[in-house]
């Protein structure tokens, strides 16, 4: 057991709190499977009714997975821990998506990657002043996974597609605005909302939620949304560049110059993703997909080369293999979403 983890039983909530605040509450294996003990210590249990995560104390819900372990079994073990970490991590996001018991995530803070895994299969989302959303993987070299072909996908118009590639940030409003939240509640009320959770009937959380919420700003992303749609329509990455690169607006200049700090070839997997993500029914073959790619990207040049260049000597001169996105060939995405031999293949728990 692991003390990043804090669990409880408070009222009839059973409640989960992350407790890693030196890393912004990153996901790390024995946290992962904390949880998912958890959870399924609970799911018969008839004593918990309804299932809270949150986070302890800091600033962030939760930033991510653990990157610098990924990023050492890339370079020292051909990936064989990272992808035992995505196994698990994709078991627990899918054991909250089919979770029978209502389960609410409070995404008070920086929710992003593993945090957005662990948040975005709750019944209940909600979002803050403090909330700050994206999935920012393509800038490392990996793709938005832990369940982001799927819920990116679904979101109005082009805007997954905009989120995936350019990894932008989302505030509260915006968050509540597009779905990826269900509720906006001031910071202030988070107490009294999980206590009242705890303690009253669970059919009521929705209107326990409703009644605390808060108004939020304007949801900045609306007025871009059209504008989204229109330079993000197409699955081929090439034909999102040359549509920005046609535009001499501010704003398509702005997006333009963050696509071409990310890896091409994971903007590629990305939208391929997405692609193959709409299309399913099962929110496990969204999973089993994800692991395919996961298991892939981990090991190529640009995930280790990614994570060196923002985070660990911090210079933000990532040099991408392939360079460009022409250089990024559809045999290559073949051989990345191509399915494992069976026994490696993805299962859920």
């Amino acid at each position: 057991m692991t003390d990043d983890i804090l669990t409880r039983i408070e009222g009839h909530a059973g409640v989960i709190s992350l407790n890693r605040p030196g890393a912004i509450h990153a996901l790390t294996l024995p946290m992962v499977h904390a949880m998912s003990q958890a959870l399924l210590k609970w799911k018969d249990y008839d004593a918990v009714k309804c299932v809270i995560i949150d986070h302890a104390e800091g600033r962030g819900f939760c930033a991510g997975g653990d990157i610098a372990f990924l990023r050492n079994s890339a370079l020292n073990d051909n990936g064989e821990s990272g992808r035992k970490f995505f196994h698990d991590e994709y078991q627990l996001n899918h054991l909250l998506f089919t979770y029978p018991k209502p389960v609410v995530a409070f995404m008070d803070g920086i929710t992003m990657g593993g945090g957005v895994g662990i948040s975005q299969p709750a019944r209940f989302r909600v979002a803050t002043e403090n909330t700050r959303f994206a999935m920012p993987e393509t800038g490392i070299g990996l793709f938005p996974d832990v369940g982001g072909g799927w819920y990116l996908s679904r979101l109005e118009g082009r805007v997954g597609q905009f989120l995936a590639l350019t990894g932008a940030r989302l505030d509260g409003a915006e968050c509540l605005e597009l779905g990826l939240a269900t509720h906006y509640l001031s910071s202030e009320s988070l107490a009294e909302a999980k206590a009242r959770i705890a303690t009253e009937d669970v059919e009521r959380i929705d209107g326990i939620l409703g009644t605390l919420s808060a108004t939020p700003p304007e949801a900045r992303i609306v007025s871009n949304i059209l504008t989204i749609n229109r330079h993000f329509a197409s699955d081929r990455y090439e034909d999102i560049l040359a549509s920005l690169e046609g535009d001499d607006s501010d704003w398509a200049m702005k997006e333009l110059a963050t696509l071409r700090t990310k890896s091409p070839q994971t903007c590629k997997v990305a939208l391929r993703q997405l692609a193959t993500s709409a299309s399913l029914d099962d929110f496990a073959d969204n999973m089993r997909v994800e692991y395919r790619i996961g298991s892939r990207v981990l090991v190529r040049p640009d995930f280790a080369e990614g994570v060196r260049a923002v985070i660990v000597d911090k210079d933000n001169a990532p040099k991408w293999n392939p360079a460009t996105a022409e250089g990024v060939s559809e045999e290559l995405l073949d051989a990345i979403f191509a399915p494992l031999p069976t026994q490696e293949e993805w299962k859920p728990l």
